[in-house]
């Protein structure tokens, strides 16, 4: 696939990382080198689920579907930069709704003048993006609430302790997601006529060495992105903001990006939004949650209150797509109405004042 060339950028970014060039140069490099470690991460998952069979294979497509955005997001974390974690984790859920399903969704109904998916599944995960929006409202309106009551100060400290135990609550109701899809209703959401045929091409071994190995580089490769992240922000002229939400789900995101849009080319709608919704899903009630249980133990303490042009954002994202996924059919007008909603969101946060 062509997009292994750019895996020529992983030596570049160690080079330019130990010889201490310029940390836009560092940042450009490595966000190159992970585009195509993304995806080797995917094939090497995609080959141990297929040894592992549908249930377990589908657990570990569901562990892994969003490593490489989780390994980003601990190195900045783990760096202190709360507010571009936050908005990577928003961005993650705009990028699929809107980004993803958007460009699936009108290459798709180019091709094909309509096309049909399990709505019964599109509308299970549907229901769960209502939780997600819930799980960041209900944060917001606390804060709102406690600094009414107890001031700014406090109202800090008792938003993280909320959003540990939201953590929590969120973990809880993705487990109860995975065991209903993939055990007590497996085959009420799935579409046999749908489902990708694929023989596993590489050994238990090959595959897990591989996928250890690009997540190693993964590692090295966002924490110098992270490095980077000050100094592409203010030479490239763009909010830490703006890196946030658009470029680093982007990057996060590339070989979900490819895979969604060359299944709806080929007529596997389900296929597709099993990977855009899904992956929303898993964003919104495991990673965000873990993210912020992480932030405890390393000592930088996180909450789920985000901005309301954040929340706004989430929120005209899930309407549109329970509005496109209700009728089990999508057209390219669908897609056209996606992307334009996020053309906007990302037109509002490039334009909006720095602090």
């Amino acid at each position: 696939m062509w997009f292994n060339l750019l895996l020529i950028f992983v030596p570049v970014a160690f080079f330019l990382e130990f010889t201490h060039a310029s940390g836009t140069l560092v940042f450009i490099a490595s966000a190159l080198a992970i585009l195509p470690l993304a995806g080797i991460m995917g094939r090497a998952t995609e080959e141990l689920a297929v040894k592992a069979g549908s249930t377990v294979g589908g657990l570990l497509n569901a562990t892994f579907g969003n490593a490489t955005e989780l390994i980003i997001a601990f190195f900045a974390l783990k760096a202190g930069k709360i507010e571009v974690v936050t908005a990577s984790i928003i961005g993650s859920i705009l990028g699929n709704l809107l980004l993803v399903l958007g460009l699936a969704v009108l290459l798709g109904g180019l091709r094909h003048k309509v096309q049909k998916f399990n709505v019964q599944s599109a509308s299970t995960v549907a229901s769960l993006l209502t939780i997600s929006v819930v799980a960041l409202l209900v944060p917001a309106v606390f804060d709102i609430s406690a600094r009414a009551v107890t001031g700014a100060r406090a109202a800090v400290a008792l938003d993280v302790r909320f959003s540990d135990a939201a953590a929590v609550v969120l973990i809880v109701l993705y487990v109860a997601y995975i065991v209903f899809t993939l055990v007590t209703h497996k085959e009420l959401l799935s579409n046999a006529d749908q489902q990708e045929e694929h023989e596993a091409k590489w050994s238990v071994p090959l595959a897990l060495g591989v996928l250890a190995g690009s997540t190693v580089i993964v590692g090295f490769m966002s924490e110098f992105l992270v490095s980077g992240l000050d100094a592409a922000s203010a030479s490239l002229g763009l909010s830490q903001l703006f890196v946030g939400l658009i470029v680093i789900p982007i990057i996060g995101n590339a070989a979900e990006h490819a895979a969604a849009v060359t299944f709806a080319l080929r007529n596997k709608m389900d296929l597709a939004m099993t990977i855009a919704l899904g992956s929303t899903v898993q964003v919104a009630l495991l990673v965000a949650p873990i993210l912020v249980l992480m932030g405890l133990l390393l000592g930088q303490p996180m909450d789920l209150v985000v901005s309301p042009l954040e929340l706004v954002a989430v929120v005209a994202a899930v309407l549109i797509t329970n509005s496109v996924v209700r009728d089990g059919e999508t057209n390219w007008l669908e897609g056209v109405l996606l992307l334009g909603v996020y053309v906007l969101i990302g037109l509002a946060v490039f334009f909006f004042p720095v602090t």
